[in-house]
């Protein structure tokens, strides 16, 4: 009997971990990682060399769903000029 709920136990506790790992890769794919890709992307676009253009082509493309989830908070547009006259 003692031996049914200690075996019971250790499927629980792996099931559980295998759930957080699972979620915790998930937030990696979805939000971590294309959150840096975004930084990356803002920091080096203008001054990127062809190869760097085609790694940064390749990561949009890999982390494209999480890009368009966090495309809606962020605003990367140029910012106003001042005129003076």
């Amino acid at each position: 009997m003692l031996q049914g709920i200690v075996l019971e136990g250790t499927v629980l506790e792996g099931t559980l971990l295998i759930a957080l790992l699972y979620l915790l890769l998930a937030g990696a794919y979805l939000l971590v990682v294309p959150a840096l890709t975004y930084l990356y992307l803002k920091s080096r676009w203008y001054v990127a060399s062809s190869l760097e253009r085609g790694f940064m082509y390749f990561l949009v493309f890999f982390f494209f769903p999480g890009l368009l989830l966090l495309s809606p908070f962020l605003n990367f547009r140029p910012k106003r000029r001042q005129i003076v006259g």
